[in-house]
């Protein structure tokens, strides 16, 4: 095993770069909304009509409190004219376009990863949908439900191409950023431990610290997932100077989180989600589901647009809740490309994220809307 030379050797710190191309609104996308209050718009149910404390309290409230992540280009970040945007927002969108036909009756509450847990149990949001993955010991103490799962991500290694390195094996004695609090420091431990190798942990509070610390030349690696990691780079004065090694060493399933306790509005959550990705199966954008809605044949493309049946009724929401979504904010491919895909600056592949159909399979599924 090669000893690991220093980064400060090897390649000047560099400067972070300006806003990229994503915080600028270069690429609009649905319309998405700021935190100002409003009064309660016309909705499917009234409070009282519901079992479930969450729906009542979003209802009263005339909006939907969702927690996101402080700033993750292409995640859940503002942009220069002050409004949130990125692949979590538009699933908390959705879920106010189910509830209120309106995807914009949406207050963004940003958390760090030592707040968010705190913040979804004492009821100051009604949903988590911040980068968090899925985990048996979250799922099992910490009083909270996972919903779904919206992207199936990784923990990596961002590394300067300088370095020539083509393994994270070969990272033997390097400094390591990571952050604390996360999933992401004892998977970087696990993955030395099991190979018998050294490395200097530089644990930083946040992605943000993280990536200037990276930048700065304090820390020869930068290890999260891999999401994070595009974004991080896609900050860097040279994104092209870096590379993002092979190795997954982790499996990190992110989705929406909600308290324990509260079976309808876990499904309405779960379900926004699921309509999301039943639309792209079916070939249902925001682009054909007007027309879809009044001409398609296809018995699920009717029940999931209204067209027959109303199995909205069962979640509590009207006969149209899922036209809602598609029309307003879109299939999960349509959120996916606009967010951190081809159509986006991050350009991540769909990988383990493509339909289970797909030519090239991923693990998305729903299960049937009947």
């Amino acid at each position: 095993m090669s000893v690991f030379r220093p980064l400060s050797r090897l390649a000047a710190p560099l400067a972070l770069a300006g806003l990229v191309c994503g915080l600028t609104a270069c690429n609009q996308g649905p319309k998405a909304s700021d935190d100002k209050p409003a009064q309660a718009p016309e909705a499917t149910l009234t409070p009282t009509q519901s079992d479930s404390a969450t729906l009542k309290a979003v209802l009263a409230r005339g909006r939907v409190s969702c927690g996101v992540h402080p700033g993750l280009i292409g995640f859940s970040y503002k942009d220069n004219s002050g409004r949130w945007r990125g692949f979590d927002v538009d699933f908390c969108r959705a879920l106010a376009a189910a509830i209120f036909s309106d995807a914009d009756k949406v207050t963004y509450v940003p958390l760090t990863t030592t707040e968010r847990f705190e913040a979804l149990k004492t009821g100051k949001v009604d949903v988590l949908w911040r980068s968090t993955s899925w985990t048996l010991s979250r799922d099992a103490a910490d009083q909270v439900d996972y919903a779904g799962i919206n992207y199936y991500d990784g923990q990596g290694f961002l590394v300067r191409k300088s370095l020539r390195l083509n393994s994270a094996t070969e990272l033997n004695g390097a400094r390591i950023c990571v952050q604390t609090g996360s999933t992401s420091e004892l998977n970087l431990a696990d993955f030395f431990r099991a190979r018998g190798l050294k490395y200097n942990p530089v644990v930083v509070k946040n992605e943000d610290e993280g990536r200037d610390a990276y930048a700065a030349g304090q820390c020869d690696a930068l290890s999260s997932d891999v999401s994070a990691l595009a974004a991080a780079r896609a900050t860097l004065s040279d994104p092209t100077a870096h590379t993002i090694l092979p190795e997954i060493i982790s499996k990190e399933p992110l989705g929406p989180v909600v308290r324990q306790g509260d079976d309808q509005w876990t499904d309405i959550v779960r379900w926004t989600l699921y309509v999301t990705i039943v639309a792209e199966e079916l070939g249902v954008s925001s682009e054909t589901v007007k027309a879809q809605q009044l001409e398609s044949q296809n018995p699920e493309v009717r029940r999931l647009l209204g067209s027959e049946g109303n199995l909205g009724g069962g979640l509590g929401l009207g006969p149209e809740w899922a036209y809602n979504i598609l029309s307003q904010v879109g299939n999960y491919g349509e959120i996916f490309d606009r967010n951190i895909g081809a159509d986006s600056p991050l350009k991540l592949s769909r990988g383990l994220n493509a339909q289970w159909n797909a030519p090239e399979r991923g693990l998305l599924y729903s299960p049937p809307v009947r």
